[in-house]
């Protein structure tokens, strides 16, 4: 009798989720193996309890693993300018996250994605966001760049050319404002954390989003390294890596020609990329956009400095957004993106050109001729160094051990040489510049090379 009463038990049960396990491999492969259905229901009865798993699928993981239920989706997305290391950091947070059951998807092109996406299941969105795996993102991690592509799209300022089609009869104002389309966008993928990877303007989106309730948990990307509260932004290692070996290579058709090496670089507002890798010995003095210069002092010393040297050539960097005594921050063009900034350069022209005119004066009435090099995109393409491929997998871990604790509203950081996480507003609150008077040498314009005990590892907290 008890013998009937739980086969018919047990025939209940199976029927009722044959169709939930039909298309899972359990299901799937132990009919083949010849087992009744009485044995395949037990079979999966006692894995999902943990008591056995299937040596014959070896290294397939735990059946209980796999049948766990999803706790909620996490979403990516990289903004701003590319940089190596962000890959690194997608690879982290899904691997990651996959392991502990959550869904992970790739918000595609930074914050665009979002802004564009079609709330349509029909609709092919595609462009907008993918599914992410272990498969795809351990084929990129190696690699520089991003593979969810990116934009410095700004929600919250759309240009009426910018607005998408399917939207443009709702918003029409010469700027428009799609923050709420964005929150109905994440509600319609089911985001339940969204992890925002970029710079300063970027990341200003991410405080926005968390005023508006959205789970986020940031990190900090750029080659600038000028997001506020951490010492460490991704991809300023291979940023100033890049330089240094750059600076190496050209020095050698300086010293040939015995000329003033002239280097632009990246640096809008902050300095960095120019202080650490002169700091390094890639170039014997620095300008920056933190202090305003004298053109002909920096010609003065770049004289001196050829004249010191053997192979009578000297060299300098310049970043993008140094200005000197005359002369206002130059731009390529007045057009604006969405966060306000026009495309700066032309200040290594404008120095390289300045220096042959006033070199005489320091040089017998000889003018010394330049070398003058924009390096531009060179610095951060291609693949990441030891650093930028260490400190992206940890920050992408930072950012689950957060949202395995229910934790969100916060940026990770690395501050003074250990891993740690602050409130995101950070990121609107100030602003992360050198401090002239700690770290650069006014009158010799180059960094301070003194009182490195206790400093962090790129010495500028």
């Amino acid at each position: 009798m008890l013998s009937d009463m739980f086969s018919r038990v047990l025939n209940t049960l199976i029927l009722q989720t044959y169709y939930l396990f039909l298309s899972t491999s359990t299901a799937k492969l132990l009919p083949a193996r010849g087992w009744g259905s009485h044995t395949v229901f037990f079979y999966i009865f006692a894995t999902d309890l943990g008591i056995f798993t299937d040596s014959n699928t070896k290294p397939k993981k735990n059946y209980y693993c796999s049948m766990k239920k999803s706790k909620g989706t996490i979403a990516i997305l990289t903004g701003g300018g590319d940089v190596p290391g962000l890959n690194p950091a997608i690879r982290a947070i899904t691997i990651r996250a996959i392991r502990e059951n959550y869904r992970v998807i790739g918000i595609r092109r930074g914050w665009a994605g979002l802004t564009e996406l079609i709330r349509d299941k029909k609709a092919d969105n595609s462009q907008n966001y993918r599914e992410l795996s272990e498969d795809i993102v351990n084929k990129a991690g190696r690699t520089g760049g991003t593979f969810l592509h990116t934009s410095r799209t700004r929600p919250s300022h759309i240009p009426a050319k910018h607005v998408p089609e399917h939207l443009k009869d709702k918003y029409n104002s010469e700027i428009n404002d799609l923050t709420p389309e964005v929150l109905k966008n994440i509600d319609f993928l089911g985001i339940d954390y969204l992890i925002p990877i970029g710079g300063d303007d970027t990341l200003s989106y991410s405080v926005r989003m968390y005023q508006e309730g959205v789970k986020v948990v940031a990190i900090p990307k750029t080659m600038d390294n000028d997001v506020p509260g951490t010492d460490y932004c991704i991809g300023f290692s291979t940023c100033v890596t890049r330089t240094i070996h750059l600076a190496n290579l050209l020095r050698t058709s300086a010293g040939s020609h015995e000329r003033v090496l002239v280097m632009e670089v990246f640096g809008r507002y902050a300095g960095f990329t120019a202080l650490l890798p002169t700091m390094a010995g890639a170039a014997n003095r620095c300008v920056i956009p933190e202090y305003k210069f004298d053109i002909e002092h920096l010609t003065k010393l770049l004289v001196e400095d050829r004249k010191k040297n053997p192979s009578n050539y000297s060299v300098v960097l310049v970043s993008e957004g140094a200005t000197f005594e005359g002369v206002d921050m130059m731009f390529q063009s007045t057009e604006k993106d969405m966060y306000g900034h026009a495309k700066l350069g032309g200040i290594g022209d404008a120095v390289s050109a300045r220096i042959k005119e006033i070199s005489p004066k320091f040089n017998n009435g000889k003018r010394v001729e330049t070398i003058n090099q924009y390096l531009g995109y060179l610095v951060r393409s291609g693949d990441p160094d030891a650093i930028d491929s260490i400190v992206p997998m940890a920050y992408g871990n930072l950012a689950l051990d957060l949202i395995l604790k229910g934790i969100h509203g916060r940026l990770v950081i690395l501050k003074n040489g250990r891993y740690d996480n602050i409130p995101v507003d950070i990121v609107t609150s100030t602003k992360k510049l050198i401090n002239v008077e700690r770290h650069y040498n006014t009158n010799r314009l180059r960094p301070v090379y003194e009182s490195f005990i206790d400093k962090p590892l790129f010495l500028i907290s």
